[in-house]
C-alpha cells in the first residue's frame, strides 16, 4: 500500500502548527524543534520557509488578529465602533488565550494587525486625541482586553471568601450574589463589558 503523501510544507502551516502546540502547551508549544517534530520534518526545513522564531511567531499572530474586526472603527461613530471593535478583538483571543503570554514578549509587526492599528489611529485622531496620546490609549484598551481573555481562561470565580464572612462581610455578600449565575461565565463576560463601558465613556479627549 503506497503511504500517505506528506503535508506540503508552507508558512502557513508552520504557523497554523506552531499556534496549534501553543494552544495546548502555552509558550514553550512555539518552538521551531516542536514545530518541526509534529509535522514530520527536520528543524532545517522550516528556515525555508520562515526565517527564524521571531518570524513565525509574528505569523501566529496574524492568524489570531486577522479576526479582529476593525471595520466598525472606519464606519461607525467613534464610540460604537470602539466596543465593536473591542468584543471582536477579545472573541478573537478567546479562544488562543495561551498566546496572549507569548504575543507580548514581542513587538508586533505584521501587516494583518498594522492596518487594524491604523483604523484605530485614523478614528482616534479624528475625534480629537493628539498623535502622542493614540498608542497610550491603544495600549490602554488593549491590556484591558487581553486581562479580560485572561480571566476568561482562569477559574470562574477567583474570590473565595468562604470561612472568613466575618471579617470581611460586604465581599462575602458580593460573593454570593455570583453563586446562581451561568457556572461558565459568571464574571468575566459581565466585567468585560462593564469595563468597556467605563473605558469608552472616557475615550474623547479632555
Amino acid at each position: 500500500m503506497a503511504r500517505p503523501p506528506r503535508a506540503i510544507l508552507s508558512r502557513d502551516l508552520i504557523a497554523r502548527t506552531a499556534l496549534a502546540l501553543v494552544d495546548r502547551h502555552g509558550a514553550d508549544g512555539a518552538s521551531m524543534r516542536g514545530v518541526a517534530l509534529k509535522l514530520g520534518v527536520n528543524p532545517t526545513s522550516l528556515y525555508n520557509h520562515v526565517a527564524d522564531r521571531a518570524a513565525m511567531i509574528e505569523d501566529v499572530r496574524a492568524l489570531v488578529s486577522a479576526r479582529i474586526d476593525s471595520a466598525p472603527l472606519r464606519e461607525l461613530p467613534w464610540e460604537e465602533g470602539l466596543v465593536e471593535w473591542a468584543r471582536s478583538y477579545r472573541l478573537a483571543f478567546a479562544e488562543h488565550h495561551r498566546a496572549v503570554p507569548l504575543l507580548m514578549t514581542t513587538r508586533a509587526s505584521t501587516p494583518v494587525l498594522l492596518a487594524e492599528y491604523e483604523d484605530f489611529s485614523v478614528a482616534a485622531e479624528a475625534v480629537g486625541w493628539a498623535s502622542r496620546d493614540v498608542l497610550p490609549l491603544l495600549t490602554a484598551f488593549e491590556s484591558f482586553i487581553l486581562g479580560s481573555v485572561l480571566d476568561m481562561s482562569g477559574p470562574s470565580v477567583v474570590f473565595d471568601p468562604a470561612g472568613q464572612e466575618e471579617a470581611f462581610p460586604r465581599l462575602a455578600a458580593a460573593y454570593e450574589t455570583v453563586q446562581d449565575e451561568d457556572t461558565d461565565d459568571p464574571i468575566a463576560t459581565r466585567a468585560f463589558e462593564m469595563g468597556l463601558a467605563m473605558l469608552v465613556a472616557s475615550a474623547r479627549p479632555r
